[in-house]
């Protein structure tokens, strides 16, 4: 598909304003899942997940969109830039196109803001959501400020019109002021009922840029998460920036230095789902066979060994605030909690360890997490 005809966006919010209910509305308009197999937040994809009504992990997934003809969907181009920032030049809506949305849907919770700016990093733009009974809360401005920092296009949406207590002229004031918009650039929806959710996709498609690849053009993809299983080794989920990678290319990790062979690439639709080849600005996944967790990590840059390509801008190292120490109830079992420790870190990568030595309880790790909800997460 050509690139003027993907999206790649994130939905941030505080928690409980409703992003994950979104998602779900989503999926459903764009037919991604069946109506047999939807269920409620069908994005949290882990037990623990559901188990707590929490977003814990990113999941990407990849919907394909037709075009409606709104009033967003009739924009002009010179609006859009204007208001926005739209930084596509050579876009131009017509009235029933088909497109590809590629969502990185996101936690909600300050704990796993890290999660958040590793999934920003691989998008162009962002759905801003804030509850319309609650108004702006303290990491509504702090997801906005990870977002503007990443040049994003950042699209106000206020959530929850439906309910009888909502304050919607108030919130939409509110958020306009914060954004530095005029309050009618700010979307509405009920992301419950499903108002308001196709004018947000034809939003997404208006508003938020295509990719642009480099003047260079080699094969260029930043990895931003991580599986793991024991049959196929570590499975990368990347972003290509530029060029293409098909299944059985041969790739590099340019950090790690470690080489491999494609075993199979693929997109999530939202169950990973094999394709050809990856191109630029498509969001996926690399089987890489690569079966020792620590030589691989978020930020690399996954790249062509016969025309390495520079480079891209990786994460910061996340700062844990509290410290806890982990010690298998028997000695014999050390080397398997470390290798677990090694595998889990490639699902949470702001988890960090290092070995200790107690006099009492012998070899264990010092273990640091960026609040209290990862340390019971984890």
């Amino acid at each position: 598909m050509a690139q003027n005809h993907i999206r790649n966006f994130s939905i941030i919010a505080h928690i409980d304003h409703g992003k994950s209910t979104l998602a779900d509305r989503m999926l459903e308009l764009t037919h991604t899942v069946d109506a047999r197999l939807m269920r409620d937040q069908y994005l949290d994809q882990m037990d623990l997940e559901r188990e707590r009504g929490i977003t814990i992990k990113m999941q990407p997934v990849r919907m394909v969109f037709r075009t409606e003809n709104h009033a967003e969907a009739r924009s002009t181009k010179s609006e859009a830039r204007n208001n926005f920032g739209f930084r596509d030049s050579n876009f131009e809506f017509s009235d029933s196109e088909q497109y590809v949305l590629n969502l990185i849907d996101t936690p909600g919770h300050i704990d796993f803001s890290y999660e958040v700016s590793r999934a920003l990093g691989a998008v162009e733009g962002a759905v801003l959501l804030v509850d319309a009974t609650q108004g702006v809360q303290a990491q509504t401005v702090s997801v906005l400020e990870i977002a503007r920092a990443q040049k994003l296009v950042i699209i106000p949406v206020v959530n929850k019109i439906d309910l009888p207590h909502s304050r919607v002229r108030e919130t939409k004031e509110e958020l306009a002021a914060l954004m530095g918009v005029d309050a009618k650039d700010v979307l509405e929806v009920s992301a419950k009922t499903g108002a308001g959710v196709p004018e947000l996709l034809n939003a997404v498609v208006a508003r938020i840029p295509s990719p642009r690849p480099s003047a260079a053009g080699n094969t260029r993809a930043l990895v931003f998460d991580f599986a793991y299983s024991s049959h196929k080794g570590v499975v990368a989920y990347v972003r290509m920036f530029d060029g293409a990678l098909r299944r059985g290319s041969p790739f590099m990790l340019k950090q790690a230095g470690a080489r491999g062979i494609a075993a199979d690439v693929g997109v999530f639709l939202p169950k990973p789902a094999s394709c050809a080849t990856l191109e630029a600005g498509m969001i996926g996944y690399v089987t890489t066979q690569i079966k020792e967790p620590r030589v691989v990590r978020v930020g690399d840059t996954l790249t062509d060994p016969s025309s390495p390509a520079p480079a891209l801008e990786g994460y910061r190292e996340p700062s844990p605030v509290i410290w806890a120490s982990v010690y298998p109830a028997s000695q014999d079992a050390f080397d398997e909690l470390f290798r677990s420790l090694e595998t889990l870190r490639l699902s949470d990568s702001a988890l960090y360890f290092e070995e200790e030595q107690s006099g009492a309880l012998g070899r264990g790790f010092r273990c640091g997490f960026l609040g209290s909800l990862h340390v019971e997460i984890v």
